[in-house]
Formats: structure tokens, C-alpha cells, sequence
């Protein structure tokens, strides 16, 4: 049509068809013509133009390549889990069971007319003994699956000392509400730490708006309440311990993520692990 007035040009005979049909699609009428000098050019009519041009904007703005999503930030596969498993095996080795009568266990169980006394390092050292063979192997299982998931996604000294001192207070606020003559031992209190720890912080970063599945987010958490249910159903299991270890767990991971969106360097996580196995070795030389 002899009115008709050039929109775009481009050497693209697709991305010119792109173009028409969007406009098309809004009832404005386009045509397509070829031009040496330009290539493939739209043409609408004048009456046309302001609102076609309008609408090509809003269709390139909607057709943008969108920057990739970055991915959730993660230290990195780390054996921490796994010697930290080992290290419990090798002190039941020494320990042996709770019956046994090893003085380790009067000296570094979690009871608590000893820690009413001012002995608070029995909330560390019993995360070190275990009742028995089949108490240590689960604990150490369990370790390496939830801990190593942890110490992989925020690092080995973030994700032990997390561990630990959910442990630690999780024992201690066990105590504080039974009082005596309770007396506890296991790593399991860590453990849930570790598994509150770690479903705390991948909510932290879904909601921050990482490439973190909500089935990524919410399942440590599930895996966490159902482990606590299972576990609830054994009369040898300690589920308040459990459960505030699990609560502490989640308050400090979740602390960690809000203020350390990304993993903390090499150096600074070896530092935290030799600061942690500090901590730990001079609670068991009080204990001793």
C-alpha cells in the first residue's frame, strides 16, 4: 500500500516473519517486503505505526535472552563427614560399650547433676560415646550422609563447628528442662544440628531467590522430622535432645546463610576445623 511506512529491517527472513506475526496477532496488519539495501523490512500501515512500534518493543523485551540463573553457592565435595565418622568408630574402639563400665563414660557423659555443678563440657564430651556397637554405626552412617551433605555445601569447618555446637546446645537445653538424674551420650544430637543446619540454609537460599528446588529446600527438613519420628518410636532414644539439637541446627544454619550468603575460603575453613577440634580436645581434657 502507497502509505504504508518501513517499521523494522532486518537481513533475518525469520526473525521478520517473528515480527509480523506479533503484530498480526494484535490485528495490526504488516507486510513484509525486500529491499537490497536493508534486507527483509516490515512495513505497517501510518495509522499503524506508534502502536505497532509499542507493541515490537514489548515483544522484544519478552523474547530477551534471560542471564542464566546463578548457581546455588557450595563449597564443594570434602571428606570432613567422613573422618568425623571415623573418629567416633576409633573412640568406641577405645570406649567399647556403656556396660563395659569404661571410666571414659563416668567422665564425659552428659549428666546433669555433674553439669548443674559447673561441668558444662559434658555437653561436648558426650557427643563422643555410644552405648553400643549398633548406637556408634548408625550414628556414623547418618553422619556422612546429612554431615557430608552439609560440610559439601558450606564447607568442613562451617558445617563441624555447626554440628557441634547444635550438639553442645542441644544437650544443654535437654538438661536444663529434665534435669536429674538424666545422663545422655551420642552424637545423634549433633547430627540433627547437622540436618537442621543444612534444610536452614537451603531455605535461606531458595527464598533468596537461588536455582534451589523447593523439593532441595524442604527435604532435609522432612527427612529431619521423620528421622525424629522414627527414632521416637525406640525407648533407648533421647527425641527431646534430638529434637533441640535439630532446633538449634536451624537457628545457627540458618543465621549462617543470612550472613554468609557464599561458602567461607579454604583458609578460613581449616582455621574453623582447627578451632573446633580445639574446642572439643580441651573439653575432653576437663573431662579427664
Amino acid at each position: 500500500m502507497a502509505d504504508d511506512i518501513p517499521l523494522r529491517a532486518t537481513p533475518d527472513r525469520v526473525r521478520a516473519d517473528d515480527w509480523a506475526l506479533a503484530l498480526t496477532a494484535l490485528g495490526i496488519e504488516a507486510r513484509i517486503d525486500w529491499a537490497p539495501q536493508h534486507g527483509f523490512v516490515v512495513l505497517v500501515g501510518a495509522d499503524d505505526a506508534v502502536r505497532a512500534s509499542a507493541t515490537l518493543a514489548t515483544y522484544d523485551r519478552e523474547t530477551a535472552p534471560r542471564p542464566p540463573r546463578r548457581a546455588a553457592p557450595e563449597y564443594g565435595p570434602t571428606w570432613a563427614a567422613l573422618l568425623a565418622a571415623a573418629v567416633l568408630c576409633v573412640i568406641f574402639v577405645f570406649s567399647g560399650p556403656r556396660d563395659g563400665g569404661h571410666a571414659w563414660f563416668a567422665a564425659g557423659s552428659a549428666n546433669a547433676t555433674r553439669i548443674a555443678t559447673g561441668e558444662w563440657w559434658r555437653n561436648v564430651t558426650a557427643l563422643l560415646l555410644h552405648a553400643d556397637f549398633l548406637h556408634v554405626l548408625s550414628n556414623a552412617i547418618v553422619l556422612v550422609l546429612f554431615g557430608g551433605a552439609l560440610c559439601r555445601l558450606v564447607g568442613p569447618g562451617a558445617g563441624l563447628t555447626l554440628m557441634v555446637l547444635a550438639g553442645a546446645g542441644g544437650n544443654a537445653l535437654n538438661i536444663a528442662l529434665r534435669g536429674a538424674p538424666h545422663d545422655a551420650i551420642g552424637a545423634s544430637t549433633a547430627i540433627f544440628g547437622g540436618i537442621g543446619g543444612l534444610a536452614a540454609v537451603r531455605v535461606v537460599q531458595h527464598w533468596q531467590g537461588a536455582p534451589v528446588s523447593a523439593w532441595r529446600a524442604w527435604a532435609p527438613l522432612a527427612a529431619g522430622i521423620a528421622l525424629l519420628g522414627m527414632l521416637g518410636s525406640s525407648t533407648r532414644s533421647d527425641v527431646l535432645a534430638h529434637l533441640f539439637g535439630f532446633a538449634v541446627g536451624v537457628g545457627l544454619g540458618a543465621t549462617l546463610a543470612w550472613l554468609r550468603p557464599t561458602p567461607l575460603g579454604r583458609i578460613a575453613q581449616w582455621a574453623l576445623v582447627a578451632l573446633t577440634l580445639a574446642f572439643v580436645g580441651a573439653c575432653v581434657v576437663a573431662a579427664l
